[in-house]
């Protein structure tokens, strides 16, 4: 199996203009999801389902898994927002930056700890607003911040050295590989490993595992073997889906839209995973090309055709439907709409709806 056609961009004039002529497909991004049941049994999927996948951010709520099983939080006494920051890509706002300083303050150390590296603050490109050149950044602006604070408390809870803790050799990176492992009920060695953008080690599975992931996270305390350590991480994360992610940003959209049902995350390079505790699911997208342009409309397709999109929150989420490509001057150009029809095991794509769709 293989990805296939998920979005597409079209470019032309609108049929209603003047010079009315239609939009015509420009590009095409390929790609792969997973739907799954708590018990990781695959319900839907388009392209492939086992594509083996980098989870990037994605991952954060299981890398704080093992600082949460040993009940760290409770022990610095952090906040139920504070964890929500451990699992953040957050915008570097003024909430995250004081967040992710409360964390380190109670832990006894201060962000010249931090190894994920000074990076401008999301926050301007959700915006839409541009990066002001003189601005110098610290590392607390870092979008990965909050985990980096939640790896160095695991450190101090366990009296292990603060220096180098994001090698792939230090006690807390083989506490998380170990815990992780056993989650997705892989070994060790069956994980690629990678260096995340924070400079962490990330891990690649296949999407349906992820998918798993997010199944058992949105079912919190009701998961048989890790109940209250994903119930304490997602009542964290839709409680404060703010500090998960920003203002303007699709994981806080997605979130609010779910109404506390839905925990959603998104990883670098194209990642969403979403878990819906109603319905007993989790999701996970891969865009092959890594375009993240084309994974928000994805988003919304998918959870569109699993029928998880009443008129309130089809409202709510509207703006990732189909979203237009403007040129400089504002003109609507063309726009980025998903292409895909979501298949159970074993059948066939439907061709015919894919030519429906647009291509």
């Amino acid at each position: 199996m293989h990805p296939v056609p998920l979005v597409a961009t079209t470019r032309g004039y609108p049929p209603d203009g003047a010079l009315a002529g239609g939009y015509a497909v420009e590009n095409i991004h390929y790609g792969s999801i997973a739907v799954v049941d708590v018990a990781g049994r695959l319900l839907w999927s388009a392209g492939d389902p086992d594509f083996m996948t980098f989870t990037r951010s994605a991952l954060k709520p299981f890398q704080a898994l093992p600082f949460v099983l040993d009940d760290g939080p409770a022990r610095f006494g952090l906040t139920r927002a504070e964890l929500a920051l451990l699992c953040a890509s957050h915008s570097g706002e003024e909430k995250h930056l004081v967040g992710v300083t409360s964390i380190l303050d109670k832990i006894g150390l201060d962000e010249s700890h931090l190894a994920c590296g000074c990076a401008a603050p999301l926050y301007y490109d959700a915006a839409g607003l541009p990066v002001p050149a003189e601005r110098r950044w610290r590392t607390v602006h870092h979008n990965c911040s909050g985990k980096h604070s939640g790896f160095l408390a695991w450190c101090r809870l366990h009296g292990a050295p603060t220096e180098g803790y994001v090698d792939p050799a230090h006690p807390l990176q083989r506490a998380i590989r170990a815990t992780l492992a056993d989650c997705v009920q892989m070994t060790e060695d069956t994980l690629p490993m990678g260096i995340d953008g924070c400079s962490a080690p990330n891990y690649a599975m296949p999407l349906a595992r992820l998918a798993h992931l997010y199944a058992r996270l949105a079912q919190g305390s009701a998961d048989a073997r890790l109940g209250a350590a994903l119930g304490d991480l997602f009542d964290a994360m839709t409680a404060h889906p703010d500090m998960v992610s920003g203002d303007a940003r699709t994981d806080l959209a997605w979130m609010q839209a779910g109404g506390g049902d839905w925990v959603a995350k998104i990883g670098a390079d194209a990642v969403q995973a979403i878990g819906i505790r109603s319905a007993g699911i989790g999701i996970a997208i891969k865009v092959a090309d890594g375009a993240v342009r084309a994974l928000h409309p994805a988003t919304f397709a998918v959870l569109d055709q699993l029928g998880l999109l009443d008129a309130t929150r089809r409202k709510h989420l509207d703006q990732y439907r189909a979203p237009p490509i403007k040129n400089a001057r504002g003109v609507v150009a063309g726009d980025i709409h998903a292409v895909f029809t979501l298949d159970k095991p074993g059948s066939e794509p439907d061709f015919g709806q894919l030519i429906k769709n647009g291509l």
